[in-house]
């Protein structure tokens, strides 16, 4: 296998991993934030141990880089109990095409924070995006399971663009495996005190799944994709990654039995399509 087979394998199995994240809320009947924290802890001691036998330092060269990756590790937090709270009060499908919504807010966040000229194309690809979501929406009534799920789904997507919009201006210099591994961390702590004053009635399933979504579907999954990309160009890695919707769904409906709604299908495939025709377009623009 040559290494760039070998790169384009890594970054599949990546994605397929993330995809496979969302099951586990339907998996595990747990409180989201009970999930996330297993999540979380699993993965930053699993990223922890590959830092540590690597060699690669965790400090932080600053305060206020301490100060960033604990809103980072904090809006981490928050985006991964919002995705899990979608999924598991709706289904699958619609927690995870509303989520991918998170790269319209990106697209306005970024003239701010980078002073980015907004272009005509950006504004098309805003429409498009709403377009899909209001199509995935069955009905804007508040009190549908579906419409809740897709509002949770697209906070989840809307905490996650701050999330990639802060990594980029602010802690950029530190190797992308030392962030994950420090949001992962904070985000156990945080979600700590939200915990111990409940008491949690854990099964030794319920331990083994957390363990499997923490470190394959979180720890190994940072670690296959950030390896691919010294084989396979970012573009190409982008437009990969939105397949991750795809293949949660596609396993939702083997397993669970989830078969997706027309609309939601057709608005998934409007989402799912602009993201990756927007993906090229700036991924080139910016090879100009």
């Amino acid at each position: 296998m040559t290494p760039k087979h070998h790169g384009m394998l890594e970054i599949h199995i990546a994605v397929l991993l993330f995809g496979l994240a969302g099951l586990f809320g339907k998996l595990l009947t747990l409180p989201a934030l009970v999930i996330v924290f297993g999540r979380t802890l699993f993965a930053s001691l699993t990223l922890g141990a590959i830092l540590f036998c690597s060699s690669i330092p965790l400090r932080t060269e600053s305060r206020q880089d301490l100060a960033v990756l604990i809103l980072l590790g904090a809006l981490l937090a928050v985006h991964w109990t919002t995705f899990f709270h979608a999924i598991q009060i709706s289904t699958v499908a619609v927690g995870l095409l509303s989520f991918s919504t998170f790269p319209l807010f990106v697209t306005f966040m970024e003239p701010f924070f980078f002073k980015e000229k907004l272009r005509l194309f950006d504004i098309l690809f805003a429409g498009s995006v709403l377009l899909g979501l209001v199509l995935v929406v069955p009905s804007f009534d508040f009190q549908n399971n579906i419409t809740q799920g897709a509002c949770w789904g697209t906070i989840s997507g809307l905490t996650f663009a701050v999330l990639s919009v802060l990594n980029r201006k602010y802690v950029s210099t530190y190797l992308p495996m030392v962030i994950v591994c420090y949001q992962n961390w904070i985000a156990t702590v945080l979600l700590l005190p939200f915990l111990i004053s409940k008491d949690w009635h854990l099964r030794p399933a319920d331990f083994a799944w957390l363990a499997i979504l923490g470190i394959f579907c979180t720890a190994l999954a940072h670690v296959l994709f950030i390896r691919s990309l010294v084989h396979v160009k970012a573009q190409l890695a982008s437009v990969i990654a939105c397949l991750e919707p795809l293949y949660g769904i596609i396993f939702a409906l083997v397993l669970f039995g989830e078969v997706p709604a027309l609309r939601t299908i057709l608005g998934g495939g409007i989402i799912l399509g602009t993201i990756i025709l927007a993906t090229i377009k700036r991924n080139s623009s910016r090879t100009k």
